[in-house]
């Protein structure tokens, strides 16, 4: 006869998704629940069976199987995330094995047939709903205001949150230690580090421009150069437009692989972008085309991410930060583009993390201060005067400053200027460095013959 805690094992094995305590005393009325409780803890401390879940909700299951439902679980597109019932039909076809979908190329009409200002992916009701949502009280202050206001903040939680999504494991945390400290998180792969400072350089790139940047080759190039950078196996191709074909992991779509089409195709998608005047309509429309065309040998979702913050940052508006956005999630999302050419998964999901993400930056907004107005003013002359004070490290900074200041007419607001490019310097550190054009390297050297003056 077998003893107690093996009867319970038995009932476990017909039980694929395990059961409760409650279910155990159904069947053995005869067991107490301290009782019960008792052997499963011992069971679990074992190895033999896994506990999911808490309290009322606890279920046991016999070990393998409870790795299996674990696996399942977590590969599952989370329920927390309200979907249409369009989405719902996307995610039915996209979750089914890949022997099942239909192999398909690129849709030349996906991208031809859309009209900019007529053809609308987010309806005029959800584009309200953003555009409240996002507003920072700030619209109306030059491009870029509070983008610079909150750039340590979204420098932490876009690069960690759109490296996520690649499966890269740093935390949050540990991306804080690596972008404010310089400090690498231990046990982690050079990929992963790469990756997330990669982030911090293309934010930066978006953040600092965002007053003369667009939605143009130049950008894209430049921001797809910054997040690759040491990343690609053909150094080569950080920057460049695909020259030869790719294909998408888990999936049966099949990209363009002509060179001249794929030219053709991303000024098309970006003489479109720049014509769409609603900033979420702009950025949805670059999350959806980018990563379809795939114009890059890799990094085509990255820089798709990126790209469609630039016109929300432009305007002032809450950044879309991907904050807690599963990677089952937004994957299955972009199939649903891929190999269907339909945007509702993509866009339900956009919604929500947009949510998301401004629920973080509208808390905090009581905490910004009001830019410095001279600051504000004179910044590009403030960044090129320490530009040159560090890049002349045998030169006494005021003489360099002077030098540079004597070029503009400033007026009576001179000596404040003067003042503020004195105050940058002192606070100058490595974290800030691409906001004035600077290499590591020559911070270095200054700071090695300021040390020694």
């Amino acid at each position: 006869m077998p003893s107690p805690p093996d009867e319970l094992l038995g009932f476990l094995r017909s039980a694929r998704d395990g059961l409760s305590i409650t279910d155990l005393l159904k069947r053995r009325p005869g067991f107490t629940r301290r009782t019960v409780q008792r052997w499963l803890n011992e069971l679990v401390a074992q190895g033999r069976i896994n506990a999911l879940g808490g309290g009322r909700s606890r279920r046991y299951l016999l070990a393998v199987e409870a790795v299996a439902a674990t696996i399942e679980a977590r590969d599952r597109f989370p329920g927390h995330i309200p979907l249409s019932a369009d989405s719902r039909d996307i995610l039915a076809y996209v979750d089914q094995p890949l022997t099942v979908r239909k192999p398909v190329g690129y849709q030349r009409e996906f991208l031809a047939a859309y009209q900019p200002n007529r053809t609308w992916y987010l309806s005029a009701p959800l584009r309200r709903q953003l555009h409240k949502m996002g507003d920072t009280g700030q619209t109306r202050l030059p491009a870029g205001t509070y983008g610079r206001a909150v750039l340590n903040r979204l420098l932490i939680d876009l690069s960690w949150a759109s490296s996520h999504l690649e499966g890269n494991t740093y935390s949050r945390l540990d991306t804080r230690e690596l972008i404010e400290h310089g400090r690498a998180a231990q046990g982690k792969a050079a990929i992963e580090t790469q990756m997330i400072l990669n982030h911090k350089a293309a934010i930066e790139l978006l953040v600092e421009n965002a007053d003369t940047a667009g939605l143009n080759r130049f950008t894209v190039l430049n921001l797809h150069a910054a997040l690759s950078e040491n990343l690609l196996p053909n150094p080569a191709d950080e920057g460049r437009l695909r020259q030869h074909g790719v294909e998408i992991g888990k999936s049966v779509y099949r990209p363009l692989g002509v060179p001249a089409q794929i030219e053709e195709g991303l000024d098309l998608l970006l003489d479109k972008a720049n014509r769409i005047e609603d900033p979420f309509e702009q950025s949805f429309f670059v999350m959806v085309h980018l990563p379809y065309l795939q114009p890059f040998a890799d990094v085509n979702k990255r820089t798709s991410r990126l790209a469609a913050n630039l016109p929300l940052i432009r305007v002032n508006l809450c950044p879309l930060t991907f904050l807690d956005v599963p990677e089952q999630a937004y994957s299955r999302a972009v199939l649903g583009v891929y190999e269907l050419t339909r945007i509702e998964l993509l866009r339900d999901l956009y919604v929500w993390a947009y949510e998301r993400s401004t629920q973080e930056y509208l808390a905090i907004k009581q905490d910004l201060t009001e830019p410095d107005p001279l600051r504000l003013a004179w910044r590009e002359v403030i960044k090129q005067a320490v530009r040159e004070v560090v890049r002349q490290p045998e030169r006494a900074p005021l003489k360099v400053i002077e030098a540079c200041l004597s070029g503009h007419a400033l007026g009576a607001d001179r000596d404040s200027v003067e003042s503020l490019v004195i105050d940058e310097l002192r606070r100058l550190h490595e974290g800030v460095l691409a906001r004035y054009g600077l290499r590591p390297s020559e911070f270095v050297e200054w700071q090695s013959k300021q040390r020694g003056a």
